[in-house]
This record gives C-alpha cells, sequence and structure tokens, in this order.
C-alpha cells in the first residue's frame, strides 16, 4: 500500500477523534476497517493495518502537544474555530514534521495539502500550506 494511501486512511481514522472519547478509538478503528473495505476497496494488509494502528495511536497521544504548537503557529486561529477535516490534517502533518524522521517535511506538507483540497473547504489547501510553512522555517 503507497505511503500516501496509508496517510488518508490515517486521516479518517484521527478524524473520528473529533466525534468520539479517546477511550472509544480502538473500537472506532475496528469499526472503520470493517465498513472501509467494502466501501473503499482499500487492500489493507495485516501489516499495514498494524502500522496504521501504531501511527494512529501515536498522533493521538501527541493530539495535546501537537494543539498547543498549531495554537501558537496559526496567527488569528485556534483549534477550536478550525474545520474539523483542516485541524485533522494538521495534526497529522506537524506529527510528521515533527515527529517522524521517516517522512520529508516537504512530502507531509505536499501530501496534507493534497488532503486539505480533497476533504476541506475551497481554500482549505492554502490555509494549511500557510500554517504548516512556519514549523519549517
Amino acid at each position: 500500500m503507497k505511503r500516501s494511501e496509508i496517510r488518508e486512511i490515517l486521516f479518517k481514522l484521527l478524524f473520528r477523534a473529533e466525534f468520539n472519547d479517546m477511550s472509544e478509538m480502538e473500537e472506532q478503528t475496528g469499526l472503520f476497517f470493517n465498513i472501509e473495505e467494502t466501501v473503499d476497496k482499500h487492500d489493507v494488509s495485516p501489516e499495514d493495518r498494524d502500522y496504521i494502528g501504531k501511527r494512529e495511536a501515536a498522533v493521538l497521544a501527541k493530539f495535546p502537544e501537537i494543539d498547543k504548537l498549531i495554537d501558537e503557529k496559526a496567527e488569528g486561529w485556534t483549534v477550536g474555530r478550525m474545520g474539523k477535516a483542516e485541524l485533522t490534517i494538521l495534526r497529522l502533518a506537524v506529527y510528521e514534521i515533527l515527529f517522524d524522521d521517516d517522512i520529508p517535511a516537504s512530502v507531509a506538507i505536499n501530501e496534507a495539502v493534497e488532503l486539505a483540497k480533497k476533504y476541506g473547504q475551497d481554500n482549505s489547501g492554502s490555509f494549511v500550506n500557510g500554517v504548516l510553512a512556519k514549523f519549517v522555517k
């Protein structure tokens, strides 16, 4: 499975954290894979599923720290005012930029902008790009 596909699945899983208690996320992940495999026809191997689960847990654990950093960098915005899709995309990308040495910052930003264009509002790509650019200066 391509990294961009894994990232999109991870975005969808992390998005669920906005609407569910953290204690429910393991169950939500199980439900996601049962539904998504039939809806989107993702070919998720057991290895990919394990990798996605570990990354999801790692990103979720960093949410408070990441949210604080986003609040500091996003001038005129707070995480509470941002759209849920944009916030989830930013959280994932900030995690990749700051805490994942395997992913170059430019790739994390590029992929985040693409997700924002696909799942966010009209100007989400520009917004996400602008906020993330402040993390690599």
